[in-house]
């Protein structure tokens, strides 16, 4: 009896020590596994950032980000050409000043039957839980209590192109930005597709004749 007191002396003794280190803190522990094994995680070689930063791999491919494709349809599989020709980055205090830089923002994707069935898919995706199938502001989210704007008011038909461009790009109010989930080009396409649920499209002769043939 006395060996099984002095067992439970001992482990409670060794509980109380761990205990008490763990309850002050790392360095105390850190400081016993210097004591067992010569070493601390305290010190250590690391490097600054950008401190002897490696060259490419020979053979890589330099990566340019998918927003910004050199041409519509085209993957992204290095640096976009004729960059000076997509939108300087922008900020949401901008969109809210009606910047010119937005307001200003011309469409460069015609809208045709093919950009209207794109604009249709990525609406579908990224739009429609909000803005409702239709656009009216009916979206499944609403259910939960989210608010969500018509698409169709007269106001939104007013909208100049690069400002719903620009919504879609950082985002406004409740909408959050969707710049890094839809790409460049499909931005654009969106922009036609929303112009055709307001019903404000401009004919398109080239659609047309190929709708017809």
């Amino acid at each position: 009896m006395a060996e099984g007191r002095r067992g439970k002396r001992l482990r409670g003794w060794l509980a109380g020590f761990l205990v008490a280190l763990t309850a002050a803190g790392c360095h105390p522990m850190d400081d016993l596994l210097v004591t067992i094994f010569g070493r601390s995680m305290r010190e250590q070689p690391s490097l600054d950032p950008y401190d002897q930063p490696l060259l490419p791999a020979e053979g890589t491919v330099p990566f340019a980000a998918g927003n910004f494709p050199p041409a519509d349809g085209v993957v992204q599989l290095g640096q976009a050409e004729s960059a000076a020709e997509f939108p300087a980055p922008v900020q949401p205090i901008q969109l809210l000043q009606q910047a010119p830089e937005i307001m200003e923002l011309q469409n460069p994707v015609e809208p045709t039957a093919g950009s209207l069935a794109r604009g249709e898919e990525m609406f579908n995706r990224a739009c429609s839980p909000c803005h409702g199938a239709g656009g009216l502001g009916d979206g499944p989210v609403t259910e939960a209590g989210m608010l969500s704007f018509s698409l169709l008011t007269d106001e939104a038909q007013e909208y100049p192109d690069g400002y719903i461009y620009t919504i879609i790009r950082v985002g406004r109010g409740a909408m959050p930005a969707l710049g890094h989930q839809v790409a460049h080009f499909d931005r654009w396409h969106l922009v036609n597709y929303v112009r055709e649920l307001q019903g404000v499209t401009p004919a398109d002769p080239t659609a047309q004749d190929a709708e017809d043939r």
